[in-house]
């Protein structure tokens, strides 16, 4: 016998059943205490990028300590608005995975590069043109997509990592030539960091252990403050606030030509933010369509960067540092990077707290990165493992690809002797290393099966 159906009460219509989907890792909320925990550990790793990026455009272009505290003040605010962008995706803006957004980089180079040439003002104006141009391209960019298999996204996360570890090793190091090159000091400090997260990983369990990155950085930054290798003074100095300055350089003007590299390296960018996309829904085991996915990131990269553009910033990017952290912690949920970037924000209007992390030792910062980007390399082989490298033509496109995109990162300067435009591509290895791998892919695996059938036919009709 059937059991009687069940109503709602007071209604002849029977109760909507219970939504049993679970809540994926990268949507899961939780606890604001410890989304903020985990938050400030993303917003200490990378904390580095924005202050060193601004220092370097004020030592190049000789910029007033004023200006350079609005410069710093704006990158913090603009690399949290891009977190918060690209983690919680509205509209069609942010692939809404644990993102965060830098300045830095080639785009940093190529900005001081129109600076100097052309002037402060032209080279604000060539960044607002270039994430215009990033809007008019993408459509083109997006019908590519297709070309882009986990061999090519592979090879190109690997040359990412191995590039990415490398700046980590300069923050330790130093640039060789440069004074202080490989001091003994900085190597223990560095050396030191790396072993405090390792053995706070080993000890420690639970929210403990995923906080192990944070917790081997301020283990590093204390021992450096027992070395007496801190300058604590500066914390102390200026005032309590600091504000962001909207055109801090005057009115932008729009020069195409002096844009041109700009643009140029915009191409390579979207290649590379592709990679990051998929290694980041990788990172955190979330099917994604990257019709729709990269193109998002792409939006974010271009909104951020028109905003950072009428704050004197070059172009925002995409960061990968942050991908290592969650593979090392295992927090996935997209929510803690956008506490971050909502950290970031705070931090951008507080100048005591800015100049607190400004005097982190970059030799403690570049020992937990080192760490953290040698994880973004580890899952580039891995998914390379997947891309069934036993096959003949895919170990050669892998191998050559490999070769071509590490050889500016392992000789830099190796283009020196090139055209500027040209130079601008080659010497981005993992704009090299993608488009080599994306067109061996084409030849070997589309181009030459059709070549092969179509002779294959005419043999069996000359045949007949």
């Amino acid at each position: 016998m059937s059991s009687p159906r069940q109503t709602l009460p007071g209604t002849d219509q029977p109760p909507a059943p219970e939504s049993t989907a679970p809540v994926h890792p990268v949507d899961e909320s939780r606890p604001l205490g410890r989304i903020l925990l985990f938050g400030i550990q993303h917003v200490l790793v990378m904390a580095a990028t924005p202050i060193s990026a601004v220092f370097l455009m004020s030592a190049t272009l000789r910029l007033d300590a004023g200006l350079t505290v609005d410069l710093l003040s704006a990158a913090f605010v603009l690399s949290g608005i891009g977190s918060l962008v690209q983690s919680l995706g509205p509209w069609k803006f942010g692939p809404r995975l644990p993102f965060v957004m830098l300045p830095g980089g080639a785009p940093l180079i190529l900005f001081l590069a129109i600076a100097e040439q052309h002037g402060l003002r032209t080279a604000t104006g060539a960044v607002i043109l270039t994430a215009a141009f990033y809007f008019v391209v993408l459509p083109v960019f997006s019908r590519l997509l297709a070309f882009f298999p986990a061999l090519v996204i592979g090879t190109m996360i690997v040359i990412v990592g191995v590039n990415l570890v490398k700046v980590g090793a300069l923050l330790v190091t130093g640039r060789p030539g440069s004074p202080g090159f490989a001091d003994t000091t900085n190597l223990l400090l560095g050396m030191a960091t790396i072993g405090f997260t390792v053995v706070f990983y080993l000890l420690f369990t639970g929210v403990l252990r995923q906080l192990a990155v944070m917790l081997g950085l301020l283990a590093g930054t204390a021992l450096a403050a027992l070395l007496g290798h801190m300058d604590l003074g500066r914390v102390a100095e200026g005032g309590l606030v600091s504000l962001p300055q909207a055109m801090p350089f005057g009115s932008p003007q729009f020069n195409l030509l002096a844009a041109l590299p700009l643009m140029l390296y915009s191409l390579a960018s979207m290649a590379e933010a592709t990679g990051q996309t998929v290694i980041n829904a990788e990172a955190v085991g979330k099917e994604v369509d990257r019709r729709t996915a990269v193109p998002a990131t792409i939006r974010g990269d271009a909104l951020t960067s028109l905003l950072g553009g009428c704050f004197g910033l070059p172009l925002m990017v995409t960061s990968g540092e942050n991908i290592g952290i969650v593979r090392v912690t295992g927090v996935r949920s997209r929510f803690v990077t956008a506490a971050a970037g909502a950290v970031l924000i705070v931090i951008g209007f507080l100048a005591p707290v800015t100049r607190a992390i400004s005097v982190i030792p970059s030799a403690v910062v570049g020992g937990t990165a080192m760490v953290v980007f040698a994880v973004i390399t580890v899952l580039g082989v891995q998914m390379l493992g997947r891309s069934h490298l036993d096959r003949h033509t895919h170990t050669f496109v892998c191998a050559v690809a490999l070769a071509l995109g590490l050889l500016p990162i392992l000789i830099p300067g190796v283009y020196a002797g090139f055209p500027p435009n040209l130079r601008i591509l080659l010497e981005s290895g993992v704009a090299v290393g993608a488009f080599t791998a994306a067109v061996l892919n084409l030849l070997f695996h589309h181009v030459r099966p059709g070549l092969a059938a179509r002779l294959a036919t005419r043999r069996t009709e000359s045949d007949r």
